[in-house]
């Protein structure tokens, strides 16, 4: 079959089909990893960043998010107004919400660390009976203790 009995048409078909196992073989081994590496990079938009809630507040960080405590606030006055619900004090509600996340929850108020921590003084009491020694006050050692943890991280 000399090669110029073959029309254009059939030569063009004939190159498409020998090509395409040959593409799909260079495809499978080595674009995968490549195209898994686009986007990436320095200059990608999804990029990880760091968590919002980690580190101490600075006092740029503090007073951003004080602003942003008032617009939603001052938000939610201006709804009620529209709504004729009765007006909302922002200042006293920024005071509010302020103090209560200054001051935290505490961990005495956690029932079951509370059950934890007094488990383990009543365990250390029976080891200091079989010792010899005096057992320590529960309740004393319990919020002691608990005192101890909320100031470990300080």
């Amino acid at each position: 079959m000399p090669l110029a009995s073959f029309e254009a048409g059939m030569i063009l078909i004939l190159v498409a089909v020998l090509t395409i196992p040959f593409a799909a073989l260079a495809f499978a081994t080595g674009a995968g990893k490549a195209l898994k590496e686009v986007g990436k990079g320095p200059f990608a938009i999804e990029q990880e960043m760091q968590s919002a809630g980690t580190g101490p507040l600075t006092p740029a960080s503090r007073a951003e998010r004080e602003a942003e405590i008032r617009q939603m606030l001052e938000a939610r006055a201006y709804r009620a107004e529209r709504r004729g619900d009765k007006p909302v004090d922002v200042d006293a509600e920024m005071e509010k919400l302020l103090a209560a996340d200054s001051a935290g929850p505490s961990l005495g108020e956690d029932k079951e660390l509370r059950t934890e921590v007094t488990q383990l003084v009543v365990a250390r009491n029976e080891r200091r009976e079989r010792a010899g020694k005096k057992p320590l006050d529960v309740e004393k050692e319990v919020e002691r203790q608990l005192r101890e943890l909320e100031n470990l991280g300080q």
